[in-house]
Formats: structure tokens, C-alpha cells, sequence
């Protein structure tokens, strides 16, 4: 988890990831014209975006076609909303039952 975090930390590789979303199978050639950097400069964010599984990268014959691969930010969304939405979930139930209790106590006022 701490490389997918790790590639989405930086903007460029954020656009590349758009990009990719909105035009799959792209060449490295033609995302690269997508930016004000160099070649080598996006094929090392492509490298961190595969390192962490967000891209996948398929030869054909010289070209390399690049596509977005979803699962890891699923499997974040998945961990993060279960387990963090159950926990305030839990923490605003228990807010909730002791505002009841208090207006209980203390009985409610016009």
C-alpha cells in the first residue's frame, strides 16, 4: 500500500493516470507529449506507476501500450471505507446515545 500512496504523492503521475482512464492503450511516445518534461522524465513515473500496479504495459512490436489498472485504488477505497467507515460509524452512534441519555437526564427544555 505504501507504493500505490507513494505514486499517487506526485501531480504528474496523478495526470498520467487520468490520462490513461480517458484514452487507454496509449504509447509512452504520445503520453509523453501530454507533458512539459522529458521522455525520460515520464518513462520514470511510468516506472513508479508499475511498480505499484496502477499500470500495466503490453509490447507491441516496438511500442509499449499503457493501460490503468484499477485494483489497487479499489482494494484502498475497499480497506478505507469498511474499516473507517465503520469506526465513525461506531463513534457517531455512540455520540448519538449519549446526547439521548443527557437529554434524558437532564429532561428536555422549551
Amino acid at each position: 500500500m505504501d507504493q500505490i500512496f507513494h505514486a499517487l504523492s506526485h501531480e504528474t503521475r496523478r495526470k498520467i493516470l487520468d490520462l490513461l482512464r480517458d484514452q487507454p492503450g496509449q504509447g509512452v511516445g504520445v503520453l509523453a507529449r501530454s507533458f512539459d518534461v522529458s521522455r525520460i522524465a515520464i518513462m520514470n513515473h511510468l516506472a513508479v506507476l508499475e511498480k505499484a500496479g496502477l499500470v500495466i504495459s503490453e509490447k507491441d512490436g516496438r511500442s509499449r501500450l499503457l493501460y490503468l489498472n484499477l485494483v489497487p485504488l479499489q482494494m484502498i477505497h475497499e480497506r478505507w471505507s469498511d474499516e473507517y467507515g465503520a469506526y465513525w460509524a461506531g463513534r457517531v452512534t455512540a455520540l448519538k446515545d449519549l446526547a439521548e441519555r443527557k437529554t434524558a437526564e437532564g429532561g428536555e427544555k422549551p
